[in-house]
């Protein structure tokens, strides 16, 4: 019933959308999840979850777990790991979780038939020592929110005082990007989404800390490397943030262009009660604008990144997200992580529960079940 009505809904939105890029040669692993992405929209919207099996508000690291699926009985369509510490060498994450479990999950979910998009906020080259970190240093300092220095990216690419550090790096994520693979060895597709954000200045990459040539030169770096090292299986997605008021012009100032974008996405998200009626106009006229230009590149549109902090109205789910989304032939949305100070998913111990749970009997929207 929920493909039926689905199909019916979006019927005349999808008519309207180009069919992305295809190969004439045969397909790769990314290829192929591409084309699955744009076959799914046919259905409804995916809902995508950030560290969803590794942490939750009451747990940490069971077996087998999921606030969403513990809410609503199923898993995400989508879950979002970042790589943020693979470039110093240690063990876990930005967000303390092991690289070991999240190629574990990595595995289990695509194993399950879900898909799986990774995204990378790595530490401030210039600003971060070197050897582990910068051990007993506070928040922001050496991180990847460290802008104390505007020419980051200038030394990082090639010619630059920081290159080689850098390319170090670039190799430590194409050595975590091999372990992805299945018992057969057979390479496993996921959406990489690098560089995200940087139509903002909070991130060392952003629009403030680099001109248009240097980012898409760090852009091309990145995906050279990785495309050297025989990576066909990822699905590239350039992710800037909301705007207001965006334009296609706006939205494609730093695009690296069409032979190097899989997959374009916006972030952005609700942080108080009183930003209900902003979130929701800004968020029609920026997925607006979105959708047109992936229609006209041959692109997947999608919400790379959303949600409300701390979930303060209960009825978010389906008063606010909902009425926004279903308008619109994008591919996924991800509400980011939850954590115990500050969590943007739903969680069977928050009042938001029960309203997760009409969000999820949506026709419009997709989970795990519905994808396999």
């Amino acid at each position: 019933m929920r493909l039926f009505l689905m199909m019916a809904m979006t019927a005349v939105a999808m008519a309207s959308c180009t069919t992305p890029k295809q190969n004439s040669v045969a397909p790769t692993v990314a290829q192929q999840l591409i084309e699955r992405l744009d076959s799914l929209r046919s259905k409804g919207i995916m809902y995508g979850h950030q560290d969803d099996p590794m942490y939750g508000l009451t747990w940490e690291y069971d077996t087998d777990s999921s606030d969403v699926k513990n809410v609503c009985g199923d898993y995400p369509a989508i879950m979002g790991f970042d790589l943020g510490g693979i470039e110093m060498g240690d063990a876990k994450n930005l967000d303390s979780v092991p690289f070991t479990r999240m190629t574990e999950e990595v595995k289990n979910h695509y194993r399950r038939g879900g898909i799986v998009t990774l995204s990378w906020h790595p530490r401030n080259p210039v600003t971060t020592i070197d050897g582990g970190g910068n051990a007993g240093q506070k928040f922001p300092e050496g991180t990847a929110w460290d802008v104390t220095d505007s020419a980051v990216v200038k030394k990082i690419l090639p010619g630059g005082e920081y290159h080689d550090k850098f390319v170090t790096w670039m190799q430590r994520v194409s050595n975590f990007l091999a372990t992805l693979t299945t018992d057969e060895g057979q390479k496993i597709p996921v959406i990489f989404r690098p560089w995200h954000e940087n139509s903002g200045s909070w991130f060392w990459w952003g629009e403030k800390l680099c001109t248009v040539e240097e980012y898409k030169a760090l852009w091309n770096m990145l995906q050279d490397k990785l495309n050297t090292d025989g990576f066909d299986n990822l699905v590239w997605s350039y992710s800037p943030g909301m705007q207001d008021d965006l334009t296609a012009k706006r939205l494609l100032d730093r695009y690296p262009g069409d032979d190097r974008v899989d997959m374009i996405g916006l972030d952005g998200y609700q942080w108080q009660p009183e930003e209900k009626e902003m979130f929701m106009e800004r968020s029609k006229q920026n997925l607006t604008v979105l959708c047109q230009v992936a229609q006209e590149h041959g692109l997947i549109p999608a919400l790379t990144e959303c949600g409300m902090k701390c979930m303060t109205e209960p009825t978010w789910w389906t008063s606010t997200l909902l009425p926004v989304v279903k308008e619109f032939p994008i591919s996924y949305l991800l509400t980011w992580r939850n954590y115990k100070n500050e969590w943007f998913g739903p969680s069977p111990a928050k009042p938001d529960a029960p309203y997760f749970k009409s969000f999820y009997e949506a026709p419009t929207t997709l989970f795990l079940n519905d994808i396999k």
